[in-house]
C-alpha cells in the first residue's frame, strides 16, 4: 500500500503534508514526493527513498515549500521500479493535473494502449500515470469540470484506488475518490481547511472531524464549502457522515522508545486490558460483547466458523481454531484469503465467517469477506481500526482495541486478536454448555493476570537480547510447538524473517521428524516452546532428538521447569496459566527476539524491506 497527505486552506500546507507522509511511512517507503500549487506554478519535488531524501531535495529550494494546497505520497512499488520518474505524484501530459494514488489499476495496459493511440506519452512505468492522463482526456473530450472528468474516467477502471486530483486551473479544490483502498478527509473549522490522508494519523493535531469514503464514492473538497460526497457509477449525492476521532497524537508516537515495534510490544499489557475492559467482568462472571450477544443463537446453531485472514491474523486465527473447538466444540476452518476467495469454496447460511485483520483494510481478506456475503454466511469481523472497511463491511463484529500499530511487524495486534477470539471461545462454551461453571470462572480469573504476566515477561528483556547476542548470525533457524503453540511457533518464525530477514520456519514439534530433522547440525538454533501443560513429555522428546544431533536448543518453558533446563542450551521460563492462555505468553520471548536480532544486524526494525504494514492490493 501507500501514503497519501494532501492539505488545502490558509496555513502553509508543506510542513503538514511532510509530517503526514512520515506518519504514514509505515505504508510504505520505496519513494516519496509532494506537489506544491504556490498561486502561480506547480512545483514538484519527488525521489526514490524515504521521506527523509525527500526532504533534503525541497531544504536545498525553498520555493518547492510555498503555497497553501498541495498533496503528497509515500510509495509502496506496485507498477514500475522505485525510482524517480515512477514516484507519486504524477503529471498529465500538459501538466495542469496532478495525482496521487494508492492501489492498482488491473486494466492500465489497454488504457495505456488506447491513450499512446491518441498521442499521449508516458514518463513513468506506472499505472498511476496513466489515469491522470485518461483524466486529462476525458476533461478535454467532455469538456467537463475536473469532478466529473475523475467521475466518468473511473467508470472505465478495473482495479482498487484511493486518489487525490489536483487541476491548477482550479487551485480552491482536491477531487477524493476510492475503491478498495482507504481514505479519509479532516475537516477544519467553517470549511477553512481540509486535510486528505490514507488514515487520520496526519492530521490528528488539526482537527478531530472526519469524512471516511465507502467504496465508489468521490468527493469534491473546496474552501468554504461543505464536502459534497457522490456514488462514482450513478452519480447519487451521498449524505456525509462526519465521525469524531479518537485517536491522540501521544498514541502514534515512539515515546521515547527507539522503535515503534518495541514500544508496542511494552504496551501490550494494556492493549490486553483494553481489549477486555468492559466485556469481561471476572468477578461476575460475565462475558458481555455485543457483536456476539446480538447474533448469539447464529453461533450456537452455526454448523461450523470459517476464519479467513493473512499474515499475522491467519496465525491468530489458528490459536482460535483450538480454542473454539477445545471450548465450544464448534468446528473450525482457518483459511488464507488469499486463497478462499479464489478456490470456490463451498459455503452457506448455516456457516459463520470470521474475518481478522488489523488494519481492516485487507484486500484478501475484504474480498472473502464480500464472497461469504454473496453466498448467505453470517460474517463477524475482528480489527483494530475503527470505522475501516472491514469493521463498515461484515455483518458485526469486535474492535480489538489495541491502539496504533506503526510498526510493519505486528505485535500487540496478534496478542489483542487472541483476547477477543479467547472471548468469544468461552462465552459461547458457556452458553452452549460445554465449558463447566468452575472451568469457565477460572479462565476469566486467569484471564485477568494475563497482562500483569505479561509485564512480568517483559522484564526479562535484558536476558533475551543476550541470547538474541549468541544467535544473530544464524543463517537458518527453527521453530517448534505444539498444540496451542503451534500457532506461535508459526508467528515466532515471521517476527524473525520480517525484520532480521533470517531464514525461519514454524513446524508442528511432531512433525520436525517429517523432513526438517534433516537440517539439523550444531549451527541450527532450534526455539521449542515446551511449557508444562498439553504434550508436555511429547516435546521433551523432540527436544533430546535435536539435542543428540547438536542442535543448539532455546526453549520456552513455564516457570519451575527441571527436564528441559537440563537439556536446553537457552531457558526462557513464563508464567503459569491455562493451556488456553499460554500463546499470550509464548509469543512475547519469541517478539523480543526478533526485535532485538534485527537491531544488532542493524536493519530497519519498523520498515523492513519490500514490506508495508497492510496490504491492500492483490
Amino acid at each position: 500500500m501507500c501514503g497519501i497527505s494532501g492539505y488545502i486552506g490558509n496555513k502553509d500546507a508543506y510542513p503538514i503534508i511532510i509530517n503526514g507522509l512520515k506518519r504514514l511511512e509505515y505504508r510504505g517507503y520505496d519513494s516519496a514526493g509532494v506537489l506544491m500549487y504556490d498561486g502561480a506554478e506547480i512545483n514538484l519535488s519527488k525521489t526514490k527513498g524515504k521521506v527523509s531524501a525527500l526532504e533534503e531535495i525541497t531544504n536545498k529550494d525553498p520555493k518547492r515549500k510555498e503555497g497553501n494546497i498541495g498533496i503528497g505520497h509515500t510509495r509502496w512499488a506496485t507498477h514500475g521500479v522505485p525510482n524517480d520518474l515512477n514516484s507519486h505524484p504524477h503529471l498529465s501530459q500538459s501538466g495542469d493535473l496532478a495525482i496521487v494514488h494508492n492501489g492498482i489499476i488491473e486494466n492500465y495496459d489497454t488504457l495505456r494502449k488506447e491513450l499512446i493511440s491518441r498521442g499521449y506519452t508516458f514518463q513513468s512505468d506506472t499505472d498511476t500515470e496513466v489515469l491522470v492522463n485518461l483524466i486529462e482526456e476525458v476533461k478535454k473530450q467532455e469538456k467537463c469540470k475536473l469532478g466529473k472528468a475523475v467521475q466518468m474516467a473511473l467508470t472505465q477502471v478495473t482495479g482498487a484506488y484511493a486518489i487525490a486530483v489536483f487541476d491548477k486551473k482550479k487551485p480552491n479544490e482536491i477531487v477524493v475518490a476510492k475503491l478498495g483502498s482507504p481514505i479519509a478527509i479532516g475537516i477544519g473549522k467553517n470549511n477553512k481547511e481540509f486535510f486528505i490522508a490514507s488514515d487520520a494519523s496526519p492530521f490528528i493535531e488539526f482537527t478531530k472531524n472526519a469524512v471516511y469514503l465507502e467504496d465508489e464514492e468521490m468527493a469534491i473538497i473546496k474552501l468554504g464549502r461543505d464536502i459534497r460526497v457522490r456514488k462514482i457509477m450513478n452519480d447519487l449525492q451521498i449524505e456525509t457522515s462526519i465521525q469524531e476521532l479518537q485517536l491522540s497524537l501521544e498514541q502514534i508516537e515512539k515515546g521515547g522508545y527507539d522503535h515503534f515495534m518495541i514500544k508496542e510490544i511494552h504496551e501490550q499489557p494494556k492493549a490486553i486490558i483494553d481489549t477486555y475492559r468492559g466485556r469481561m467482568l471476572a468477578d461476575q462472571g460475565i462475558i458481555k460483547m455485543a457483536g456476539v450477544d446480538d447474533n448469539l443463537e447464529k453461533f450456537l446453531n452455526a454448523e461450523r466458523i470459517i476464519i479467513v485472514a493473512c499474515g499475522t491474523s491467519w496465525h491468530a486465527g489458528l490459536v482460535g481454531e483450538y480454542l473454539f473447538e477445545d471450548m465450544a466444540r464448534i468446528p473450525v476452518e482457518v483459511e488464507y484469503a488469499s486463497e478462499f476467495r479464489y478456490r470456490n469454496p463451498i459455503i452457506s447460511s448455516k456457516d459463520i465467517v470470521i474475518a481478522i485483520s488489523q488494519s481492516g483494510e485487507t484486500a484478501d481478506t475484504l474480498a472473502a469477506i464480500k464472497l461469504a456475503k454473496s453466498k448467505g454466511a453470517f460474517v463477524f469481523g475482528v480489527c483494530n481500526v475503527v470505522g475501516s472497511s472491514i469493521a463498515r463491511e461484515t455483518d458485526a463484529g469486535a474492535y480489538t482495541h489495541a491502539g496504533p500499530e506503526i510498526g510493519v511487524a505486528s505485535t500487540k495486534a496478534f496478542t489483542t486478536q487472541i483476547t477477543v477470539l479467547s472471548l468469544i471461545a468461552l462465552k459461547l462454551a458457556k452458553a452452549k454448555g460445554t465449558l463447566s461453571n468452575s472451568a469457565f470462572h477460572t479462565y476469566l480469573q486467569k484471564m485477568q493476570l494475563i497482562p500483569s504476566k505479561v509485564e512480568k515477561l517483559l522484564q526479562l528483556d535484558e536476558k533475551v537480547k543476550e541470547i538474541a547476542r549468541v544467535y544473530k548470525d544464524a543463517k537458518n533457524c527453527l521453530y517448534l510447538g505444539r498444540g496451542f503453540n503451534f500457532p506461535v511457533a508459526l508467528e515466532g518464525a515471521l517476527k524473525l524473517k520480517e525484520i532480521s530477514y533470517i531464514h525461519a520456519e514454524g513446524y508442528p514439534a511432531a512433525e520436525m521428524k517429517h523432513g526438517p530433522i534433516a537440517l539439523i547440525d550444531e549451527n541450527m538454533p532450534i526455539f521449542v516452546i515446551a511449557t508444562n501443560k498439553g504434550h508436555y513429555d511429547k516435546v521433551v522428546s523432540n527436544i533430546q532428538e535435536i539435542k543428540s544431533r547438536s542442535g543448539k536448543i532455546i526453549a520456552i518453558v513455564t516457570e519451575g521447569d527441571v527436564t528441559v533446563k537440563e537439556i536446553a542450551d537457552h531457558v526462557i521460563e513464563i508464567p503459569e496459566t491455562e493451556e488456553a492462555l499460554t500463546p499470550l505468553l509464548t509469543t512475547i520471548p519469541f517478539q523480543l527476539l526478533s526485535y532485538h536480532i534485527a537491531v544488532m544486524l542493524d536493519k530497519n526494525v519498523d520498515q523492513p524491506r519490500n514490506l508495508a504494514k497492510s496490504v491492500t492490493v492483490e
